[in-house]
């Protein structure tokens, strides 16, 4: 007789004691819920704030570019830069061509634009050839 009962009474104490797990693990992934919903609310705190300074620095920003914006209307251009062919500069370019140079190479040696070299050369032999009494066609 002792084991009729034993058998019911022992499936109750299994399901009792199965129902007392489930309902530990479900307290215990109640608890980790909140904790983790604690901590999201938290970051997300924290980056609402992030977010905020960071749309202050932008407006602020915004606002310095704006009056360098109004401020650079109001200055006055730069003077034009003055020629780097100075007399030094001349006679190094002459003497290059006296010895064959082209006036790319002369230009690319002394720092000079293509057009100045070019134009010094021209002028120099315009120069030569009207004070031998020869006018160049060019």
């Amino acid at each position: 007789m002792l084991e009729r009962l034993w058998l019911p009474l022992s499936y109750y104490l299994l399901l009792a004691g199965a129902l007392s797990a489930c309902l530990y693990l479900f307290l215990i992934l109640k608890r980790e819920i909140r904790k983790l919903e604690a901590r999201w609310s938290q970051r997300h705190h924290k980056l609402e704030e992030t977010i905020q300074a960071l749309r202050t620095d932008l407006e602020e920003m915004r606002n310095r570019l704006q009056e360098a914006e109004e401020r650079a209307g109001l200055l006055v251009p730069p003077a034009p830069l003055r020629s780097g062919l100075n007399l030094s500069k001349r006679s190094q370019a002459l003497r290059m061509a006296a010895r064959g140079e082209s006036p790319e190479h002369i230009a690319a040696a002394l720092s000079l634009p293509d057009s100045e070299v070019q134009l010094l050369l021209k002028v120099q032999r315009l120069a030569a050839g009207q004070g031998r009494g020869v006018v160049s066609a060019r």
